[in-house]
């Protein structure tokens, strides 16, 4: 008797230790969890999330909503035992490695920065390559964005540079000034013609070998866009790319007499480049939720990204929608504002 009762003082106390080390005892992991549904025709925080002047813009019933992740953790934030295995076992938050999105050998300040411009760039191309779509002009350019040590292009180009030719061809946005570096075998030389504080330049730089083997000459590259009107995105501090597809919807919605979305209520998530191409991102899952929570009838998903949505716990009444580029997501939301061709849409 006295042996089972040890034994039993033995283990309480051996489960309230386990208790104890898994409140306090500090994991390297993030949990993440369904983020904000934000309507991009509507407002945030008392603002219009998309505010156009300069130019005649609309007013509709139906919703576009950019969805987010939310992140617990980091190294800022302790994560205990019990959190990181309770988020495991729910079917819509996920568990990853705190360097997933804290790199060791970055700072949070460092990272937060970088959000911030990854949404500020999310935002210009969204809208480029809304007005793309729309067949309005705007002014193009690419430009040097950086210059990296150590590499061909240091101490011939700078920063501020724009781009106007390379190998005698003209290009018009970051895109394409990528392409005509490629095209080319590592170790060969890049003609630019370079527009530096007015004056034009020609600079010939050689180009080395990247660590996938592919020509490079050591320049960050942007998009220098001068738009014809002003477009403001209002989202607070949220930050990273994955509403540019989302931005773009928006804001041909509000530059179009008719609408979008004929008073449905549609959630996505997918990066956008000035071409319209969009890509895939991360946390799909977890914005599928959100997008459900708020009633969305139908999820726009990058082709990039349908992997993710087949293991999701939000099925329910969703309809997931697979997207290659702006004009997939246009064509589509013509058939969800028509009610035809609905069972034509492409699926992930």
């Amino acid at each position: 008797m006295f042996r089972r009762a040890m034994t039993l003082i033995v283990a309480a106390a051996l489960l309230v230790g386990f208790a104890v080390a898994g409140l306090f005892l500090r994991v390297p992991y993030l949990v993440a969890s369904p983020g904000l549904a934000l309507n991009t025709l509507d407002e945030h925080d008392g603002e219009r999330i998309i505010g156009i002047e300069g130019r005649e813009s609309y007013e509709h019933e139906g919703g576009l909503s950019m969805v987010t992740v939310q992140y617990a953790g980091g190294p800022d934030h302790r994560m205990d035992l019990f959190t990181a295995l309770s988020a495991w076992l729910s079917p819509n938050q996920a568990v990853l490695p705190e360097e997933v999105v804290f790199p060791p050998d970055r700072s949070v300040e460092e990272i937060t920065e970088n959000q911030t411009l990854q949404m500020d760039s999310s935002q210009e191309t969204a809208l480029a390559a809304a007005l793309n779509e729309l067949e309005i002009d705007y002014e193009t350019a690419a430009v040097v964005a950086g210059v990296s040590e150590g590499m061909p292009a240091e101490g011939l180009l700078e920063t501020g540079d724009l781009i106007t030719r390379i190998d005698g061809e003209a290009v018009a946005d970051k895109a394409e000034a990528v392409e005509e570096v490629q095209d080319r075998e590592p170790g060969d030389p890049v003609e630019l013609t370079v527009s530096r504080d007015g004056e034009t330049e020609e600079v010939v730089v050689e180009s080395a070998e990247s660590e996938e083997g592919d020509p490079v000459i050591g320049v960050l590259v942007g998009n220098d866009l001068e738009f014809p009107f002003e477009v403001d995105i209002s989202v607070g501090e949220i930050g990273g790319p994955s509403a540019g597809m989302m931005f773009a919807l928006g804001i041909m919605d509000r530059l179009s007499p008719e609408g979008l979305t004929g008073g449905h209520t549609i959630a996505g998530t997918g990066t956008i480049d000035v071409r319209g191409d969009v890509g895939g991102v991360s946390g799909v899952q977890q914005k599928m939720v959100s997008a459900q929570r708020q009633g969305a009838e139908y999820f726009f998903v990058a082709a990039e990204s349908c992997s993710q949505t087949f293991d999701s716990a939000a099925t329910g009444e969703i309809e997931v929608v697979k997207i290659e580029e702006l004009g997939d997501a246009v064509d589509a939301l013509e058939s969800i504002r028509t009610g035809t061709g609905l069972d034509e849409l492409p699926r992930c």
